[in-house]
């Protein structure tokens, strides 16, 4: 594997909460999270479906609970190995995946959709923070 896509070793990634990276899409930075699975590491790009500017990882960890990742925000849950919404307003949507492979103990990034930036947090201000109605109106 290439050295460069070396996001992170695979014991960096929590097993109750998210990894956060960087990559870029040509001009555009993204965040991802890695998640742990019992068979491997997944990745999702960084944000509910519901509100695209809500971030799963603020940068403290995803929030977990019987291997679901939460939204903060919105309560919503996602499968930790599919991305699937099982509950709250996005019930259905998908997060968007990113291709990773685990090698030699270490996790990189194989998605030809984006480069490897940097580990952590974009550096670009969290949206998600931002006062808005709630899905339930209040």
């Amino acid at each position: 594997m290439d050295e460069d896509s070396r996001i992170a070793a695979v014991s960096d990634v929590p097993e109750d909460g998210s990894f956060l990276f960087t990559v870029q899409d040509g001009f555009d930075t993204e965040e991802a999270i890695l998640v742990r699975l019992t068979d491997g590491v997944v990745a999702f790009e960084n944000y509910c479906p519901h509100w695209t500017d809500v971030r799963l990882d603020k940068g403290s960890g995803a929030t977990m609970r019987d291997a679901e990742l939460i939204c903060e925000k919105h309560g919503a849950t996602f499968e930790s190995d599919t991305g699937t919404c099982t509950f709250g307003p996005c019930e259905g949507a998908v997060l968007e995946e990113i291709a990773v492979a685990v090698d030699d103990g270490a996790v990189y990034l194989t998605d030809d959709r984006y480069e490897f930036e940097q580990q952590g947090p974009s550096g670009e201000y969290d949206r998600s923070s931002r006062g808005r109605i709630g899905f339930s109106g209040q």
